[in-house]
């Protein structure tokens, strides 16, 4: 029958009405004819390759088949396969698969039905829009759940906000959540049906095709089970095909009996270290772990890991929920140091010490794991959750930086997050906007967010608009791995995962631990007022600890005892560490630093200061190359504006005086001859805002090209960095704080645009800056530039808030200092920050190198200048810069006045740029024999002996204070009580200045102009 059939089918290619006679021609005789296109209208032509074949032939590869298929080549079996079910007259051949390159624009058919090549089903398969529109379908459903099979993972140990397919029948069609529309093309039938794999994805691992229902479950146990990956947004195909091998290749998932005892044990030790302080301490705040313990394996296997890729050094910053276990079992902090804090002991050094949950640590140790010892350091951090962000960042460059780690190789930063501050906070996205600038990259952070699936009591369809708290991550192209908590091997996975990513791509990495809060807000807090439904659930489930204990005992992986004797082993532990710190009567704020400057105080006379004056060789040395175009670059074209300010600064190097900036350029520049590194970061901080710096000359020519003077002055000098940062304050600022924190022996300096944009950095000045060295011991050298003058400029751009800074510093105004010869210098050992109004290039320049010279460190805060960047007379000789000279503190009147202090009716104690407009007016009106004028150049600490010195000189003048910032603004409220304390509160000083105002400036030039001439006639009416 089947002979019929094909016979029948082989004459009814021949053409219509063709004669038996011909027709027996056709079928055993005649040309052989060659394909042409297009294709001639017969139906001859739709079977090519039976053209010219003989009777013969066409009769042995029939019989062959019949007897075994296999025998003849697949073109005549897939023919008579198709004549012998009946195929349609032309379309029982298909043509063999070509060896030849495809043609634009087209596909070989083979590379997508797997029919044409090695299936045994090739003759069953009807090669048609169909099958193509299939395989185009099962593409997209592999595309569907790399890119949204996250949605439906089961990645919430509570159930609540995730649909679970664990226990989904591998038969059963995937969710339309996932695949949409693509599951349309197909019922439960199908799912035996075999498809070739496109090369976007491994499931298939060294298999080039699988069925359907097989490609299905592999992409679930990959993309919908405890992990669920984001990752499709990235722009680059080889990170996209580097994720997708790490999570759909067989097996990837796949620990053996040893990585799983390490996790139980590391497990048990985090679990124990809470429920041993919940014992021991229960009725105060810890801010536990319960819950996510899964933390502290996870940071273990980030770090161990990333040791054995080549990193040396660990930078963390974390908020204080589970920063304790932290502490005892990431970093190993001695459990003594850590109950001691539960003691409420008296502290035996100085400092006034913050609660154990927010301090840091640094420790060195051996990874036993890998066997090389590392360096942990965990950031301090106060209450403001994201705050420590950029501080770790800051820190972690400048470990690149001094270790020459140019690629992020060896020092790792690694930041912890809650889920509602990580969505909450603009820090973390200003943070994550410097990870790619060139001069604030850290090559990669790993970041691992203790997803609470609550803020405090707030729920997170109320903290957040995004689907996701990890979803800010995307605009850095970082990935996210989600992954449920209570899934121990699954998190160890996507940690190996997240290590190898920084490792390979040197870029940043987001691990979402889904997990929850077993207590409250913290141990004393009852979560049921606000949550009944989700602590209802939380309080049914076991610990993980549990779970994956009993899930390694069915495995046979470990015994019941084994679980105990580890158990008991660390509690043991815990009872001996317990048993010694009860025997403690202090505790040590020192043993919290978490960035211990090693060698620097040693050695030193903490009160002597080296000297700031350097040789006038230097400064003419500095001068000329400031001064100059590129060496042996002719070709280097500069523009006129700046070729003229260039010769104007080569004027004032030829007769010996410097303005503003090459008075700062030669600060610089000395202590890079010393070995000085200096960074001077901030928003357009290379031109300077007033277009007054110009440290990066630009090729007018040629894109890119520049030259950094005060980089190429000396062979041997320090390296100097100057970087543009991004348009952010509190990450920047943060960033530089990060950065001075790890050498004590540079200078870091950030420049604020305008002063008072220093506001929206105030978390950063306020806990950290100002506070930082009495809470965690730990000193900084940071120096801000805040421009600052009312000069007509409006409310915004006037006033740098000197005020507060005045009123955070830690001197009693009503306590005069003892008197000696290291005065000065003891003051500044004393005080939490200085704080100087300069009005002077030489000024500027002692302070800056002052910097370095202490034998400490302090913050100083500089109300830098607009209008006298250029005023002629706010210029200094070099005279008051060599060797032999220092910073003056005040300077005292040094006119006519001073020549006859009797005939003195006034003295004026004023700051900063208003002493010029004092002294212009005071000439304008002859009064300079009659008025002295001292201006006071470091504001705090407070000059008590020069203004003593200046007032008893004047003994018979009245005082004044003279500003020209509001009343309730500027120094005025810090210095009138300081000034009466040093006179014994026996001369009266009295205001000269604008009133009171709510706003710091006005926006109204004629305002401007009278404000600023009642305050000139105030000051001087006698």
């Amino acid at each position: 029958m089947n002979r019929a059939r094909v016979l029948s089918h082989l004459l009814s290619r021949a053409p219509p009405g063709t004669p038996l006679a011909a027709a027996r021609t056709f079928l055993y005789g005649g040309t052989r004819g060659k394909a042409s296109a297009p294709p001639p209208p017969t139906a001859l032509a739709a079977e090519p390759f039976l053209n010219g074949s003989s009777s013969n032939y066409v009769e042995e590869m029939y019989t062959a088949w019949l007897q075994d298929p296999k025998s003849v080549h697949q073109s005549w079996d897939t023919f008579f396969r198709n004549a012998s079910a009946g195929a349609a007259p032309g379309t029982a051949y298909t043509a063999p698969p070509s060896l030849a390159e495809p043609t634009p624009h087209h596909v070989p058919l083979s590379s997508i039905a797997p029919a044409m090549s090695t299936s045994p089903m090739v003759g069953d398969v009807q090669i048609s829009d169909k099958v193509i529109d299939d395989h185009l379908a099962v593409q997209g459903i592999i595309r569907a759940y790399q890119a949204r099979g996250h949605l439906v993972a089961a990645l919430d140990p509570l159930g609540i906000d995730r649909e679970a397919l664990k226990d989904r029948p591998p038969t059963t069609l995937p969710s339309r959540t996932v695949v949409r529309s693509y599951v349309d093309a197909f019922g439960e039938e199908d799912m035996e049906r075999s498809f070739k794999l496109p090369m976007s994805t491994y499931v298939g691992g060294k298999e080039r095709q699988l069925p359907l229902k097989e490609i299905i479950q592999r992409l679930e146990n990959a993309y919908c089970r405890s992990i669920g990956v984001e990752f499709m947004f990235i722009n680059s195909l080889e990170q996209c095909n580097w994720i997708r091998q790490k999570f759909e290749a067989p097996g990837v998932m796949t620990m053996d009996s040893m990585e799983k005892r390490l996790l139980l044990a590391r497990l048990t030790r985090s679990h124990g270290f809470e429920a041993f302080l919940a014992r021991k301490f229960s009725s105060e705040k810890r801010f536990g772990l319960e819950g996510c313990e899964i933390l502290i394996p996870a940071m273990k296997q980030v770090i161990d890991r990333s040791t054995s890729l080549g990193v040396e050094s660990f930078v963390m910053g974390m908020p204080h929920r589970g920063r304790l276990n932290v502490l005892a079992n990431v970093c190993r902090k001695p459990l003594e140091h850590i109950f001691t804090q539960f003691a409420g002991l008296e502290s035996a050094d100085e400092g006034s010490g913050d609660v154990k949950y927010h301090l840091g640590t640094y420790q060195e140790r051996l990874n036993r794991v890998t066997n090389k010892n590392i360096r942990l350091a965990i950031v301090a951090n106060p209450s403001h959750l994201e705050a420590c962000d950029p501080v770790v960042q800051g820190k972690t460059r400048a470990e690149q930086f001094y270790h020459g780690d140019s690629e992020g190789k060896k020092v790792l930063s690694i930041l912890l997050h809650g889920d509602a501050a990580f969505s909450g906070q603009g820090i973390v996205y200003e943070t994550f906007h410097l990870s790619e600038l060139p001069e604030y990259t850290t090559h990669g952070t790993i970041h691992i967010v203790v997803n609470n699936q609550i803020g405090f009591t707030t729920d997170p369809r109320m903290s957040r608009s995004s689907p996701y708290c990890t979803d800010v991550a995307r605009v850095v192209n970082a990935p996210i791995f989600h992954v449920n908590a209570d899934d121990p091997e699954a998190v160890m996975h996507v940690c190996n995962v997240a290590a190898d990513w920084r490792s390979t791509f040197h870029k940043d990495v987001v691990i979402d631990l889904v997990c929850y809060r077993r207590n409250g807000h913290n141990e004393i807090d009852e979560p049921m007022f606000t949550q009944p439904l989700m602590y209802t659930r939380i309080r049914k489930l076991k610990p993980v600890i549990e779970l994956y204990g009993d899930k390694l005992i069915n495995e046979e992986v470990v015994t019941p005892e084994e679980v105990k004797e580890v158990k008991d082993k660390y509690e043991k532990i815990l009872e001996t560490a317990f048993s010694v710190a009860k025997q403690q009567t202090q505790v040590f704020n020192k043993h919290w630093i978490d960035s211990p400057w090693s060698g620097f105080f040693e050695g030193k006379d903490p009160l002597k200061i080296s000297p700031t004056g350097v040789h006038e060789d230097t400064l003419k040395h500095i001068g000329k190359k400031f001064s100059s175009a590129p060496p042996n670059a002719s070709d280097f074209v500069i523009h006129r504006g700046i070729q003229r300010i260039l010769n104007s600064r080569m004027d004032m190097v030829e007769s010996r005086t410097a303005d503003w900036a090459l008075g700062e350029a030669m600060a610089f520049g000395s202590l890079l001859k010393e070995g000085t590194h200096v960074r001077l970061s901030g928003q357009d901080v290379e031109r300077g805002t007033f277009s007054h710096r110009h440290h990066v000359l630009h090729h007018q020519k040629v894109d890119k090209s520049q030259y950094n003077a005060l980089a190429n002055l000396y062979r041997d000098q320090a390296p100097y960095t100057v970087c543009n940062s991004s348009l952010s304050e509190y990450a920047v600022l943060g960033f530089e704080l990060g950065f001075s924190m790890t050498n004590p022996n540079a200078l870091v300096i950030w420049e604020a645009q305008f002063g008072d944009f220093n506001n929206t950095a105030q978390c950063i000045i306020d806990q950290f800056m100002s506070s930082g060295q009495s809470k965690w011991i730990r000193q900084s050298g940071l120096v801000l530039l805040l421009p600052h003058g009312m000069e007509g400029m409006g409310p915004e751009h006037s006033s740098a808030r000197l005020e507060r800074f005045l009123q955070m510093t830690s001197d009693d105004p009503d306590v005069l200092p003892p008197f000696s010869d290291d005065f000065a210098i003891r003051q500044l050992s004393d005080i939490n920050w200085i704080v100087a109004n300069c009005s002077t290039p030489a000024s500027y320049f002692h302070i800056l190198r002052r910097q370095i010279a202490l034998p400490f460190r302090k913050p100083l805060i500089i109300m830098t200048p607009k209008s006298l960047l250029r005023l002629p007379e706010a210029r200094s000789s070099f005279d008051e810069m060599i060797e032999g000279t220092e910073f003056q503190r005040m300077y005292p009147e040094a006119g006519p006045a001073s020549n006859n202090p009797a005939s003195v009716k006034r003295l004026i104690f004023c700051s900063g740029r208003v002493y010029y407009d004092l002294i212009q007016a005071r000439k304008e009106a002859g009064l300079e024999e009659k008025i002295a004028i001292a201006r006071v150049e470091q504001i705090a600490p407070f000059p008590y002996d020069l203004v003593m010195k200046e007032c008893a000189k004047y003994a018979d003048a009245e005082l004044v204070w003279s500003q020209e910032e509001h009343k309730n603004m500027g120094a005025w409220s810090y210095i009138q009580p300081r000034i009466s304390t040093a006179l014994n509160h026996e001369r009266h000083i009295s205001y000269a200045g604008r009133p009171v105002s709510a706003s710091p400036a006005t926006g109204n030039k004629k305002t401007h102009i009278r404000e600023s001439k009642q305050l000139l006639e105030d000051s001087l009416a006698l």
